[in-house]
């Protein structure tokens, strides 16, 4: 009983620190770097990154999509680049 409640906390911690909030600029390149995204400014505040992102593969299957925090100008750590499959 007492490992299940640790376990049961542990994954609640853990949900909490996945919890995203901020606005996001992202953006598809090819292998070679190239912009796929050109002329079109997509952007995502919070968790909605995951369904922008998602709906860029769908429409580029290939690319590295890239996820930047447009308040610090940074990649999103753990997130970003992320490989279309």
């Amino acid at each position: 009983m007492k490992k299940l409640l640790c376990a049961f906390l542990l994954c609640v911690g853990l949900t909490g620190c996945m919890t995203l909030s901020g606005s996001y600029r992202l953006y598809a390149q090819d292998d070679n770097g190239k912009l796929l995204t050109k002329g079109l400014e997509m952007t995502a505040l919070g968790s909605g990154i995951y369904t922008t992102r998602n709906a860029m593969c769908r429409v580029y299957p290939k690319a590295t999509v890239i996820i930047v925090d447009q308040q610090t100008g940074k990649n999103l750590d753990g997130e970003s680049p992320y490989r279309c499959r």
